[in-house]
C-alpha cells in the first residue's frame, strides 16, 4: 500500500462519525471494522460538543478533519484552518461541493483551495471525481493523495463509471488514492481494492445499516479480500471462454 504523507497505514478502511444511532454504537462500529482512520466534521464537532469530542479520541485512530459543507474555496479554507487548531492535525479531507443534488465537488473551487492550504502546510485529502485533467492538476498543487468519488455521497450506488476510476489509477500509479462516497455494500469496498486502489472511505454504508456493528465487519473483511486478490494478480478479462481442462490428451471417438 502506498503511504499518506509518509505515513504507512495498518488498514485500507476508513470510516466516518456521523448518524450512528448512538454513540456507543458508533464505538463498537469502529471495533469492529478495524479502521485506522475516522473523518470528522467540525461543524459536526461543534453541535456535539465536549461529549462527542471525547467518544471522537477514545477510537485510538489517526483523524482526518473534513470541510464537508463548504461551497467555496474561501470557506473550505477557513474551515481547514479552524479544523486543524480543534484536531491538531496537518491532515484536511478537503470538500469543496458544487452541485447541490448531486453533492459533485467543484473542480474549480477544489483546485484553488487545494492550491491555497499546501501553500499553509496543509497536507491535503481532495474529494474529487474520476477526471483525469482535474487529478493532474491537483497533484501539481501539492496533493500527494487523491480521494475520487465511487458515486454520489450516500448513494450506496457503488463504482458508477469503472472505467474512469480504472484509467485514473493507471495514470497516477504513485499517487495513494482513497475511494470515497457512494459505496454501499462490502463488495463495492472489495472492488475498488481490486482495481489497485489503496484504500475506501465510509460512512452511510455502516451508520445506516440494520445493525452498524456487523456491517462494519462485514467491510473490514471485504477491504481485506480486494487487497489480497489485488496482489495475488487477477486473471485477466478475456473475450471467449477458455477451457480450464486442456484438451490435450482427450480420447476421440
Amino acid at each position: 500500500m502506498r503511504d499518506f504523507y509518509g505515513v504507512r497505514l495498518p488498514t485500507r478502511l476508513m470510516l466516518g462519525t456521523a448518524q450512528y444511532p448512538s454513540p456507543a454504537i458508533l464505538a463498537e462500529a469502529f471495533r469492529s471494522s478495524g479502521a485506522c482512520v475516522a473523518t470528522v466534521s467540525l461543524r459536526r464537532e461543534s453541535g456535539g460538543g465536549q461529549a462527542f469530542w471525547e467518544i471522537v479520541k477514545q477510537l485510538g485512530v489517526r483523524l482526518l478533519p473534513n470541510t464537508a459543507g463548504c461551497h467555496t474555496a474561501r470557506e473550505a479554507v477557513t474551515t481547514a484552518q479552524m479544523a486543524r487548531e480543534v484536531f491538531e492535525t496537518n491532515w484536511i479531507k478537503l470538500e469543496v461541493i458544487g452541485h447541490a443534488d448531486t453533492l459533485q465537488p467543484d473542480p474549480f473551487g477544489l483546485l484553488e483551495a487545494a492550491e491555497t492550504l499546501a501553500g499553509m502546510g496543509f497536507e491535503v485529502f481532495p474529494y474529487t471525481t474520476e477526471d483525469q485533467v482535474l487529478a493532474a492538476r491537483l497533484v501539481e498543487a501539492g496533493c500527494r493523495v487523491l480521494m475520487p468519488w465511487g458515486a454520489p455521497i450516500g448513494s450506496g450506488m457503488g463504482l458508477n463509471n469503472r472505467h474512469g476510476l480504472r484509467t485514473l489509477r493507471a495514470a497516477f500509479p504513485d499517487v495513494a488514492m482513497v475511494i470515497d462516497a457512494g459505496l454501499g455494500l462490502p463488495s463495492h469496498a472489495a472492488q475498488a481494492l481490486e482495481m489497485g486502489f489503496d484504500a475506501v472511505l465510509l460512512n452511510s454504508a455502516v451508520s445506516q445499516a440494520r445493525d452498524p456493528v456487523t456491517m462494519a465487519r462485514a467491510f473490514a473483511c471485504a477491504v481485506e479480500a480486494g487487497a489480497l486478490a489485488a496482489g495475488a494478480g487477477p486473471m485477466p478479462v478475456r473475450d471467449m471462454a477458455v477451457p480450464s481442462t486442456p484438451v490435450l490428451g482427450k480420447a476421440w471417438l
